[in-house]
């Protein structure tokens, strides 16, 4: 496989969890938080995506590879290149603000007190399912107007203020696992809530997007 795609996948997600994990440690609001991931991924899709298509998340890989948009036997070295950006920027963030990140963690997504495995599948399921759909809408439908990755950074700002107090709002399997596995103990144990909600999101998007939205082939609408 061209290296190519996988270091853009790399720097691309390095990049989301940098800036967002850098916003929680330095104390800033939901806001702040949802604007930090939602301006990151807009910046790092635009610049990457002529290299590697800009997924930087494991649900928008299946999800697309779900909608018959990308090959099976790449799936593995994205997901791969992915984590590991993820997990290099937590260390990163965490060397750059040592007395920050003792007082706000490792920016790993967690569940709120009282919220249900079930319900934190279901609602990150449910945003992921946007994010994905607007991928597909916005960045790989042939129809979609170019506008880079300004509406994907901003599905994901809208699903931040949505479940940030909830879920952590995720919405991307090496989001939660690259700080998890920098965090550990309860952190890494809820990693597959964080994994099965976005993926099944994901590829409920492909599914859907690809039965019922894309034009049939050679057909503008």
């Amino acid at each position: 496989m061209n290296i190519k795609p996988l270091v853009a996948e790399f720097i691309g997600t390095f990049t989301l969890i940098f800036a967002g994990v850098g916003a929680i440690a330095i104390g800033a609001d939901l806001v702040g938080v949802a604007l930090a991931h939602g301006i990151a991924l807009a910046v790092m899709i635009t610049a990457v995506a002529a290299v590697s298509g800009g997924h930087l998340n494991p649900a928008v890989t299946i999800g697309l590879w779900a909608a018959g948009k990308f090959p099976a036997g790449n799936i593995l070295g994205y997901l791969v290149a992915q984590v590991a950006g993820a997990f290099v920027a937590a260390v990163l963030i965490k060397l750059c603000l040592p007395a920050a990140t003792a007082v706000a963690g490792t920016g790993t997504p967690a569940l709120a007190a009282g919220v249900g495995v079930g319900s934190a599948i279901l609602l990150e399921a449910v945003l992921t399912f946007f994010l994905v759909f607007t991928v597909l809408g916005t960045a790989v439908d042939k129809r979609a107007p170019k506008l880079g990755g300004l509406l994907i950074g901003l599905s994901v700002t809208m699903g931040i203020l949505v479940a940030g107090p909830i879920t952590g709002a995720a919405l991307n399997p090496a989001r939660h696992l690259g700080p998890a596995l920098l965090a550990g103990g309860s952190f890494l144990g809820q990693f597959w809530i964080y994994w099965v909600g976005p993926v099944l999101g994901g590829i409920i998007a492909g599914a859907v997007y690809k039965a019922f939205i894309e034009a049939p082939e050679g057909k503008a609408n």
